[in-house]
């Protein structure tokens, strides 16, 4: 567990910098240097550019994750690298070849109702492959135990680049159209940055030779492309909804105000995901039951302490924090609440996610993943009408709470595990009373003095009855460690 919490933790204050430096461009400097219309253009291109991602990525980064472990000689190792290369260029080149011969057609329907984007489909297509590579090259590090560089890459440098460009444009050194073409190239480069780090810690040997497990390999990342686009899908249907069936379009941003606070409690996962991925997937590959259990139960409960944390932080504070924004972002505040009971439910479930995408049973995978979409849709179309954005968030938590709950049973009836301890009931009566203890609790000063004091306060008494609780072995270490407490 030493590597996973060490390179998490990094990961993590990677992630939460990048997350910041994003909030910075995203809420300040965008919409504040830009016209709307481009912001809106910028926005599009790279949501579409997502959306295409997984089909140009082929699923190879996920492939690369769940099989590398499987090869033990260095002749299979370097066959399979070479076909993880090489194999999204089977579907980037068919679709370059009907971009080009059928490009009015898609930029007519691109345009149709946006004549702005017509100058700028095949920005698209440059960055969906930029996007794909980057992948492909960070899980070609995920699994020599190195993610901390990728991280960097993934969540700092393009938003540290990007603040610059708009920055460059505030200052009337770039056109809007210099921006766009810079905005692309800062993909290109990061995607070449990566594959250079990559190279640097295992350089290929190509050697083109089809592999006895080569079937399994195309359907897994074939089954893959789906689970990809299904999770893109999954991350903007409420936004989307809430626009479609809203008369008040405004609603969408008081409701992406309120997601974006929520989501900070994911941020810890999304850092640890990146090294339990391919460690579940040696474990799975080793037949190794107890080391993989353990890792459940550990990164379950190493999750829940610091996201559990975030969540205090969140919930307690949120009152305060409305009084710092405009008065018609305060419709979010339930928003905030049930969506953050969401993700913290998410991060419980520790390498869930990891063991079903490694396991043979990775089909469910992309079962589950539809289930969470069309539940997702359904609810949101049922709740949104009656309740509008308190609805949709309402939908989020049910759709997660259904999902997560199957994922657990599932795990639970093919691999004889639960995520949960004894530390589980302790970190959830320790939110409870600490949730109830603070909310109405609140100091006479100004909104951002009583936050900076609430957090301390919260801050000081949870890592005491955690450590003293001892919730969880690993957190108890790293507080002794950091606070050079004697065993």
């Amino acid at each position: 567990m030493g590597i996973v919490l060490n390179q998490s933790f990094k990961n993590t204050i990677t992630t939460y910098l990048g997350f910041g430096i994003g909030a910075i461009n995203t809420l300040f400097l965008y919409t504040n240097f830009l016209t709307d219309d481009y912001y809106g253009l910028v926005a599009f291109l790279l949501s579409a550019a997502n959306i295409m991602m997984p089909f140009m990525a082929f699923g190879v980064h996920n492939a690369i994750v769940k099989f590398y472990s499987t090869f033990k000689s260095k002749h299979s190792i370097n066959s399979f690298l070479t076909l993880m290369l090489f194999l999204p260029v089977l579907f980037i080149i068919p679709v370059g070849c009907i971009g080009y011969f059928a490009y009015d057609t898609i930029v007519n329907w691109l345009s149709n109702e946006n004549q702005i984007v017509e100058n700028y489909v095949w920005h698209i297509f440059i960055l969906a492959i930029s996007m794909a590579y980057f992948e492909i090259f960070f899980a070609w590090t995920k699994v020599q135990m190195q993610t901390v560089f990728g991280n960097l890459m993934k969540e700092i440098f393009h938003r540290v680049c990007i603040m610059l460009l708009l920055l460059a444009v505030y200052f009337g050194w770039l056109t809007i159209d210099n921006f766009i073409v810079a905005l692309v190239a800062v993909y290109v480069i990061r995607m070449l940055i990566m594959k250079l780090y990559a190279y640097s810690v295992r350089f290929p040997k190509l050697k083109f030779q089809k592999l006895e497990n080569q079937f399994s390999i195309l359907k897994y990342a074939a089954l893959m492309i789906i689970a990809g686009s299904v999770a893109t899908l999954i991350l903007d249907i409420d936004k989307f909804m809430i626009g479609l069936m809203l008369p008040d379009i405004e609603q969408v941003a008081y409701y992406s105000v309120a997601i974006f606070i929520a989501t900070v409690i994911a941020v810890p996962q999304r850092a640890m995901h990146q090294i339990m991925l391919p460690l579940s997937a040696k474990y799975l590959n080793e037949n190794d039951h107890v080391a993989l259990e353990d890792l459940y139960k550990r990164s379950s409960m190493t999750l829940l302490v610091v996201s559990g944390f975030i969540f205090l932080l969140i919930i307690l504070n949120i009152n305060e924090l409305y009084e710092i924004l405009p008065e018609k972002f305060t419709g979010g505040l339930f928003v905030v609440i049930i969506v953050s009971l969401a993700k913290l439910y998410d991060n419980g479930l520790g390498n869930n996610n990891a063991i079903l995408f490694n396991s043979d049973y990775y089909r469910m995978v992309l079962f589950f993943g539809v289930l969470l979409a069309i539940m997702a849709i359904l609810l949101n179309a049922f709740f949104i009408p009656i309740y509008g954005i308190e609805g949709s968030a309402l939908a989020t938590f049910l759709a997660v709470f259904i999902y997560n709950t199957v994922k657990i049973i599932f795990v639970k009836q093919k691999f004889n595990m639960l995520p949960f301890t004894n530390g589980t009931l302790k970190i959830a009566m320790i939110l409870i009373v600490l949730t109830v203890g603070f909310y109405f609790w609140d100091f006479p000063f100004q909104p951002v003095v009583n936050i900076l004091l609430k957090s301390i306060s919260v801050c000081l008494v949870y890592v005491i009855l955690i450590y003293h609780l001892n919730v969880s072995k690993d957190i108890t270490e790293q507080i002794r460690k950091y606070l050079r407490i004697n065993s």
